[in-house]
């Protein structure tokens, strides 16, 4: 497994699982980073991070890869203050948008990252460091030629597997089909990783996940919702 030393894998160095559309910010979402950054944000440094500094205390760390305008995020860290929360994101105005809900209600145990999810994994956490990770609805690349850059890959499910503790959670849900099945085939191959279920199976929604507005959209539309739930070996 990659190391924090490790070079990347030769499909992280060469395949982004996002294109960065930053979109336009808006005022308030600007102010966010313009006085919440140093609150909220951590710095990308390339080094690990030492989380129990930046919370104040040594918590079980939960981290969610994706978590778009942070709704999820928000609602799962006042409902579960026991542990701390990592979010990755590349899209700013998601970004900002959290910092604001989260200065709203005066949160201590939410850090968040402005930086790809893969080099942060690498760099930035310890192993054996998260207790549980969540990717919920990554983009599906759902054209045959961009298949490839779906996040959830063998080698990224080894590094990710490499960060968490023994029996640690990993939690994915998508809302494409084929996806699901690629997550599933990918998942039951990785052998650090063992579904909590049983061999090949999905899981029903956990009452810890919340329906968010980008989830309602696709039910509407008619969309199904599949669930994974692995616990590190």
């Amino acid at each position: 497994m990659p190391t924090t030393d490790s070079p990347a894998p030769e499909y992280m160095r060469r395949i982004r699982s996002f294109v960065l559309r930053e979109g336009r910010m808006t005022p308030a979402q600007q102010r966010a980073f313009d006085t919440l950054w140093s609150r909220f944000g951590i710095d990308y440094q390339g080094t690990p991070h030492d989380f129990a500094a930046s919370f104040g205390r040594s918590a079980p760390l939960v981290l969610e890869i994706g978590f778009g305008n942070g709704e999820a995020l928000a609602w799962a860290s006042e409902h579960d203050q026991a542990r701390d929360f990592i979010g990755v994101e590349v899209h700013g105005p998601g970004v900002g948008r959290l910092m604001n809900a989260l200065a709203a209600r005066d949160a201590g145990n939410v850090q968040l990252y402005k930086h790809d999810a893969v080099e942060v994994l690498q760099h930035e956490i310890a192993p054996a460091a998260l207790s549980e990770a969540r990717i919920w609805f990554p983009d599906p690349w759902h054209k045959k030629r961009h298949n490839k850059r779906r996040l959830i890959q063998p080698e990224f499910v080894a590094l990710l597997a490499s960060r968490m503790v023994p029996n640690g959670l990993l939690h994915l849900a998508t809302d494409w089909q084929p996806y699901a099945e690629h997550m599933l085939e990918v998942m039951e191959s990785a052998p650090a990783w063992r579904n909590q279920l049983g061999p090949g199976q999905y899981a029903e929604k956990p009452e810890w996940r919340i329906e968010t507005h980008f989830e309602r959209r696709g039910l509407k539309l008619g969309h199904g919702v599949w669930d994974l739930l692995y616990r590190k070996v």
